[in-house]
């Protein structure tokens, strides 16, 4: 059985390169994406469209801890992302993500803007 701890830190190290497709090579087809209090993606191509907008370019994040269960793996942190405007916001974020088969299928993305 894959270690899903492993995934998830291989597919958040193809996001901070740029490598959006690489990224999505460790998620369903059907991925789930809900960001809590905002909107929810679905599907793979849901997601890619959303990554072309909101990444302009990669962010950097900081996973402070990574907490596996089961099929879940909690990953709590910091991130800062470039908005249209050019200016870099910072983030803490909680992700839960469920897993199925060696892949990324839901995501439930706790985003909180700071300082």
């Amino acid at each position: 059985m894959p270690d899903n701890t492993v995934i998830l830190e291989k597919a958040n190290a193809a996001i901070t390169a740029g490598d959006y497709e690489g990224f999505l090579s460790f998620c369903t087809e059907d991925t789930l994406w809900t960001f809590v209090g905002d909107k929810t993606l679905q599907g793979k191509e849901a997601v890619r469209q959303w990554m072309a907008t909101a990444y302009l370019e990669p962010p950097t994040f900081m996973v402070e801890n990574l907490i596996a269960g089961g099929e879940f793996v909690t990953a709590l942190g910091k991130i800062r992302l470039e908005g249209e405007d050019g200016q870099l916001t910072d983030y803490s974020y909680c992700d839960v993500w469920r897993f199925r088969e060696g892949k990324m299928a839901e995501l439930k993305a706790f985003v909180i803007k700071t300082a």
